[in-house]
Parts: C-alpha cells; structure tokens; sequence
C-alpha cells in the first residue's frame, strides 16, 4: 500500500502478471496446468473459470483481477501475493489445497483480505455505510469533521450526507429549516417561560444543542434519538459545546423538576454553560409520556406517524412543528402515497408548494382534532426539498370543531388553473350538481371535455400569523441570523398584504390578490350572481368586506408575472 502517484503502474501490473502465472506453471500443480497446455486462473474457482491457453488467461487476469488497484480515502490497495490467504479446499476434489495460496486484497479499514476486486469495492462500501473508515481509527483530534453553524459546534460522520443509510444523518442545505425552528422557539419563549423543548428526531443533535446554547434558562431541551449510535454522537457533540447531559428525568418530569442543574451542582455551573437531556427512545413513547411546551418533529420523509403522539400531551398553547421531506408525496409525484399517508387528491398545478402546505396543515388539523384540539396556524413555509408548518395547539372540542370547518374541497381548473374552495355542505356527487360551474372561469362551457377536478381535502384557512412573524424576525436580527432574515420578511410582507385594509382596497383588487372581491372597477356595483346592487348598500361594501373573515386570508397567491397579458405567459 503506498500514496505516491509518480510510479508507472502499468509496468508493475504487467510484471505481477507474468510473474504470477510463471509462478503457478512452476508449481506443478495439475489443478492449474492441465495436460493440453491449459492453466487455471488462481483466483477464481474451476467451475466458475475453467482453464485456457495463456493468451485467454493473461486476458482474464488482466480485466477482471488485475488490472487497476482499489483505492479508497486516498489509500491504494494493491494485490497482495504473500501466504496471507489459502486456498480452501473443496469438498469435491480428493486432493488438498491448503498449501496452496491466493492472491488478494487488504482492507485498509479491517485488514480483511478480499480475493477479488468487486468484493472488496462492496466490502468498503458497507464500511462507509456504516460510518466505519480509515480516520475512525486515528486519534480523537482527527476523528470526525466538525462543523460549526450558529455557533454551535458538531461532529459529521463521513457517511452523513445519506439518509437511507446512516443514523446520525446531517444535510446543510437544512440550515434555513434549523433557523426557521430556532426562531419559533425563541418568540415562544419570549411569551413564556421556561419552556419544556422536545426535538423528536436528534440525529446530530444540532438543533436542540442550538436552542440551549442561546435560549440557556428560558428552555428545558429534550433530544431524543432511538439509534445508539446518534445517541453517543449528541452526547459528544454536547461536551463538544461545553453542555451537560443530564440523564432521564423519568415520565413524570415536568417543569418543576427540568433538566437544569441540580443542588450541589455550583462547579458544574462554572464549567458547564447548560443542561440538556439525552435519551434513547422512540418519539412516539416519549411524546405519549411526558408533556411538552414545544414538540419539533423532522423524520425522514412523512411525519403522519408521529402527529397522534405529539398533539396527545402537548401543553395548551403550545407549539408544534413538523418538517415534511417527502417531496414525491407533497409535490403529487407519486399521488398513490400522498393517498395513503395524507388521505388528499392532488394533481400537479402552478401553485404546488402551497397545494403541499395546505396538505400537511390538513393533516395536522385532523390529528389535534382527534384529541379535541384545534390549531392556529402561525407559519408556513415551502423552501427547496421541505415544507414546514409551525401551529399553536387550542384546547377544547369548539377549537377543534372550528379547525375541522376549515378544512374543505378545493375545484381546480385544468386549462386555466383557476381554483376555488367548495362551501360545507357542497355535494360533489351527482351529474346535476358537479362545483364546476362555481369556478369564476369560463372554461367548463367553452371548452369540451371535464376541465376540472376535486382535490383535498386542505386547509383553507389562513397560513401565517403576522405577529408571530415579526416575534420571529426580531430574534432572527438579535441572534445574527442574516440568512433567514430576507425569507421571514418575504412571508412577513405576503402575511401584512393579505389582511384586507380600507386603502389598499383598490391595489389588492388590481394585482389579483383579493379573489373574490369585484373583478374590476367598472362593475364595483355588481354582486358575483351579476345583479347589480343599490346605491346604499354599494356605499357599504368596505364594511361588509372588513366583517367578512374569509376575505381576510385569500386562499391562494396569484402570480401576477405568469397570469400578466403582456407576456403571454399562460398557464399550460
């Protein structure tokens, strides 16, 4: 094994080859050279390659055995021709061949010797799978990579890029979704506190180890992970950020007992800047045994699984959050799976991200409702590979039966992708009664065929709260969070703009924001059956509008740059 890159290792090869067979002709073995001149490959069994004149051997050697080394982390493993591995004897053959020995290769990782090239490329795979390389063995000092992020440093195994494959998994492209959780929590506590944290899902451990770090006294965090190996790994990155770990408080902690220092504790304090708790266990039993203030769920794919569990003993007015990457399902990629898990319809539409949002919120709603509880929305948002909605829990069946009215059928037209939520109580069976012709367009009786489709059921209720966003935004620029900063003020501008006001009446209604309002100005005294209204009751119209809450949130954002005439830029 050797790491220099000026040697001609086509020579080399060739000498190993010639060497090797004259080796073998040389043993006298009649195994390898049989009475007609032929010889056996001394690395592949009889059945499987049988012997050949020297040209078809050299040729065999060379592209199945021989002809390039393995290389992995930088090491290059060559074939080795030493007595290290021997020949097993087979139970068919009469004769033995112990003392006969086997080219190979040595692992750098286990030393294992590997006879052929594709077993050793998949014997280190398993070990980069797990986690298992050539820097796992050096010292401590140059273990792991360590990264920093928000101040908060951890280590990154080599394999933390797959998800499928590794248990401590950590993807850099999720700082914007760590930022956005961070800034939740951080404007829940600044309404209460302490706050008992739970982050379902440790993996690393870098999101409850953030909120720690920088909330210190106003949060109690619980991380939890049901791998072994991410649970060593967050116990290590937690001495790593001078934290300390706390053991498990048992089902019956609360807010009283925590997991803040203990009496005695004095020199701890000094050393020690937190405490947070660490535990091996599944999200869903520890969501069922103890209460917490703030759940943050972020499993792998769908988090529907967990949804039951974290409304169950959630507080009154807690928070929960739920991180979904299951894009094939929320993006109708595969609407088989979107059946199953969310129980909606989908098809693929300009407005797909938010169709997605709504999807997980209508989720959501039927969970806390099933524990009497109802939701108040307070942020949603779809960035890249995820969609994150952040909801506050209301107690009581009448939150809960108020939520459920929200969640409704929605019409959408395939030429046009015009779309419009059905009232309760609509039927959407019967040839009579088909919603199509409640869409505003007119596509249904100028073009032939079926031009639209139920889909849902969604939330149709509003998806942020503008409060909470500028809670969210002045932690953001308190805990120096210039990334995240521009997006919070995107949805906070989308979340102030939706709110119907007396003097933006007239430019909600000209960018198509307000949806239901008069379609333009001439026809300002026409109702939408197309009867046109009194004088006194036109002076009213602003009132009316204002008392009106579903005018409030439209359902949906209408891009203005796609439906523009002037560009032609019509939906196909």
């Amino acid at each position: 094994m050797r790491n220099t890159d000026d040697i001609d290792w086509s020579v080399i090869i060739l000498v190993i080859i010639l060497v090797c067979v004259a080796a073998w002709c040389r043993h006298g073995n009649s195994a390898s050279v049989s009475a007609a001149g032929r010889k056996a490959c001394p690395l592949c069994p009889e059945e499987k390659f049988k012997s050949c004149y020297s040209h078809k051997l050299r040729r065999h050697l060379q592209n199945l055995h021989w002809k390039v080394y393995v290389e992995f982390q930088g090491q290059r493993m060559c074939i080795c021709h030493l007595p290290c591995r021997t020949l097993k004897p087979s139970p068919s053959s009469e004769q033995a061949c112990s003392s006969r020995a086997v080219a190979h290769y040595h692992c750098v990782v286990c030393s294992g010797t590997i006879a052929r090239k594709t077993d050793m490329i998949g014997h280190l795979k398993r070990h980069t799978n797990k986690g298992e390389t050539r820097a796992s063995y050096t010292p401590s000092g140059h273990t792991l990579e360590i990264l920093k992020e928000l101040g908060t440093n951890v280590q990154l195994m080599p394999n933390h890029n797959t998800p499928q494959k590794s248990d401590t998994y950590f993807s850099r492209k999720m700082k914007t979704n760590r930022q956005l959780v961070f800034c939740s929590l951080a404007a829940l506590a600044e309404e209460r506190s302490p706050l008992e944290c739970l982050d379902a899902f440790g993996a690393t451990g870098i999101m409850g180890l953030q909120w720690a770090k920088h909330l210190r006294s106003a949060v109690r965090v619980t991380i939890t992970d049901i791998s072994d190996t991410c649970v060593n790994m967050i116990r290590e990155n937690c001495q790593l950020n001078q934290i300390r770990v706390a053991p498990w408080a048992g089902p019956e902690s609360g807010s009283e007992s925590g997991s803040g220092p203990g009496p005695g504790s004095g020199a701890a304090e000094g050393r020690y800047l937190t405490t947070v708790e660490v535990n091996k266990m599944d999200a869903n039993v520890i969501m069922h045994l103890r209460p917490f203030d703030y759940i943050h769920l972020d499993p792998f794919g769908s988090a529907v699984h967990f949804l039951d569990a974290a409304f169950r003993n959630v507080r009154n007015l807690g928070v929960v959050s739920v991180t979904s990457t299951d894009t094939g399902s929320l993006y109708a990629k595969t609407p088989n799976v979107t059946l199953r898990h969310y129980g909606a319809a989908l098809v693929r539409t300009e407005y797909y991200r938010e169709l997605a949002a709504r999807m997980v919120l209508d989720a959501v709603a039927r969970a806390a409702a099933r524990c009497s509880k109802g939701i108040e929305v307070l942020l949603s948002v779809a960035v890249e590979h995820f969609v994150l909605v952040v909801v506050r829990v209301l107690r009581g069946p009448s939150q809960a039966d108020e939520s459920m009215r929200r969640l409704r059928r929605l019409v959408h037209c395939q030429w046009c992708e015009e779309r419009l939520f059905l009232k309760q109580g609509t039927s959407i069976d019967g040839e009579g009664s088909t919603p199509i012709y409640t869409l505003p367009c007119s596509c249904h009786g100028t073009l032939p065929g079926k031009t639209a489709v139920i889909l849902g059921p969604l939330w149709s209720g509003p998806l942020f709260h503008s409060f909470f966003l500028r809670t969210m935004l002045k932690a953001a620029v308190r805990h120096s969070m210039e990334d995240v900063q521009p997006l919070i003020k995107t949805l906070l501008c989308e979340s102030d703009c939706t709110t119907l006001k007396y003097p933006a009446l007239t430019n909600q209604v000209e960018c198509g924001v307000v949806i239901k309002t008069l379609q333009s100005p001439d026809e300002s005294g026409a109702d939408s059956s197309g009867k046109r209204k009194s004088g006194d009751e036109g002076g009213n119209l602003v009132k009316k509008l204002k008392s009106d809450s579903s005018l409030e949130h439209p359902p949906f954002y209408y891009s203005i740059h796609r439906h523009s005439i002037r560009g032609m830029n019509m939906p196909k």
